[in-house]
């Protein structure tokens, strides 16, 4: 019995959103430059040919997922955090609980990471890194940051440094929990350490 054009659109929506989702997990694994249309097709388990049906392009397949991986909500909520009138070790404790959370329940989000993380490295000509998602987490970082120093509660160094080891942790686990089966996460508590000068007091 032939299918209805409903369950026709169905299947491609499916396939499509597949395609999307397997790509997402692929390119942050081996970033834009590593990644080929033929193996991508075979880690998805579909033909190369039906690849193409769905996007003209890997840069067009590349695109959508940056689009789709930009998430404005991420930025706004950091925005959000760094607005409250509490101190920055509080800041970057409720940051670091965040992140870990989302890390550990979340395949998307930790995809998400490694992926925006690839495209600072790469820096594509077809996407500009100043608008990146994760350089704009950076730059608010650093203002937490500098708070932090201020407030005598960060280490002492270049915020834009800091800020780029502190988002380099970040990266590497969500690289773990994407690609290895046994490793250790760490907690919130540890990665707030990578910034903040007290590493026993919790207030």
């Amino acid at each position: 019995m032939p299918k209805s054009q409903d369950r026709c659109q169905e299947i491609r929506e499916e396939t499509r959103s597949k395609i999307l989702k397997d790509s997402m997990l692929y390119f942050a694994k081996n970033g834009f430059a590593g990644t080929k249309i033929s193996d991508l097709a075979k880690h998805i388990g579909i033909g190369q040919g039906t690849l193409y049906i769905y996007f003209k392009s890997k840069e067009e397949l590349f695109r959508e997922i940056f689009a789709l991986t930009n998430n404005r909500k991420d930025i706004e909520d950091l925005k959000a955090l760094m607005r409250l009138p509490i101190s920055a070790k509080k800041k970057i404790r409720k940051l670091s609980s965040r992140i870990m959370s989302r890390l550990i329940q979340d395949d998307v989000y930790a995809a998400k990471v490694a992926l925006n993380s690839q495209m600072m490295f790469e820096q594509n000509n077809f996407i500009s890194a100043e608008t990146t998602y994760q350089s704009t987490l950076y730059r608010i970082t650093e203002k937490m940051i500098r708070q932090g120093q201020k407030e005598g509660s960060v280490v002492e160094g270049l915020p834009v440094k800091l800020a780029d080891y502190y988002w380099g942790v970040v990266y590497l686990y969500a690289l773990k929990k994407l690609f290895t089966t046994e490793y250790e996460m760490i907690s919130d508590v540890d990665l707030a350490r990578v910034l903040l000068k007290d590493k026993q007091k919790r207030d």
